[in-house]
């Protein structure tokens, strides 16, 4: 057979051409308009000066606390009196640091124990009187903090846990909990129940389903309950003023206004503002680390059908 051979070869087929850029030979970013732009900067102006609203005051205070202040142990010059005066209060700020660090721990732990369970048995099980035990459990939210000190006070000194941090700790957990178990009922109903089903099916238990399925689901939920009982528990004031006695076992919030005044009824603000910055820095630094999942906690209910 004879081959023509003027015959054209053909071309091996090849990945498309790359689309055209443009004349210029730029492409546009996708979503980046002037008019996206204009539409965005009043929201962008407008959350940039509340946050600046909410952050004046704590930067105000961190500034005026090494600042040279008349009546204080910073009276020439920017340095460090003021922490030297709080860190030689009595006990010691590091003995107050520790109280409230232990009572925020055992906060943290006894909420999250009991609401992860009361969370869990609420949202997947069925027992006679379920609504009306989840409403009364609702109800210690509309009581009042301050009147049910004085009974606790009563309760706590009966049992030997009156001027205990032990016995403040139950205090907070108690107060936590209505919250904390809400919140855990509905991030366990976000959840469904196939999971937990088709890990039984597999051959877990109910605790094995709860511990190996459930709790990674509910883990955003868990942080924004234990973030909210270490805030509460730092920061409280009322409870430790009602509960402890003892000069050694108060926490730092109560240590702080204890500190305020000190001489003679003078309020010594440098000091004061020294424990300010020192209670704020842990929840500041919790609150930039867990704030991804404390949104992710709160939005677990949001969209379940």
């Amino acid at each position: 057979m004879a081959i023509d051979s003027t015959a054209t070869p053909t071309a091996e087929a090849g990945p498309p051409p790359p689309p055209s850029a443009g004349p210029a030979g730029r492409k546009k970013p996708d979503g980046v308009t002037i008019a996206g732009i204009a539409l965005r900067t009043p929201y962008w102006v407008f959350t940039g000066a509340v946050g600046l609203i909410f952050l004046a005051p704590l930067l105000w205070t961190a500034v005026a606390s090494v600042s040279p202040q008349a009546g204080t142990n910073q009276v020439q010059g920017w340095g460090f009196g003021n922490y030297e005066t709080l860190g030689a209060y009595q006990a010691g700020v590091w003995r107050y640091l520790a109280n409230s660090t232990l009572v925020s721990l055992l906060t943290v732990t006894l909420t999250l124990l009991i609401s992860f369970l009361g969370g869990y048995a609420f949202a997947r099980f069925k027992f006679p009187g379920k609504n009306i035990l989840f409403l009364v459990t609702l109800a210690i939210l509309m009581v009042p903090y301050a009147t049910l000190l004085i009974p606790l006070y009563v309760l706590l000194n009966q049992v030997g846990l009156q001027n205990s941090l032990v016995g403040v700790a139950l205090v907070l957990t108690m107060f936590q909990l209505p919250f904390s178990t809400f919140l855990m009922r509905i991030s366990f109903e976000a959840v469904p129940r196939q999971l937990d089903e088709a890990a039984m099916v597999d051959g877990c238990s109910t605790f094995g389903a709860l511990w190996r399925v459930l709790l990674p689901a509910v883990k955003p939920g868990l942080i924004t309950v234990g973030l909210f009982a270490f805030l509460a528990a730092w920061n409280d004031f009322m409870a430790p003023l009602i509960l402890i006695n003892d000069s050694e076992r108060m926490t730092l919030p109560l240590a702080v206004s204890n500190l305020r005044g000190q001489v003679q009824g003078v309020v010594d603000y440098g000091a004061t503002e020294a424990g300010v910055v020192v209670l704020a820095l842990p929840c500041i630094v919790l609150f930039l680390l867990l704030q991804r999942h404390y949104v992710r906690g709160f939005m677990s209910g949001a969209l379940k059908g």
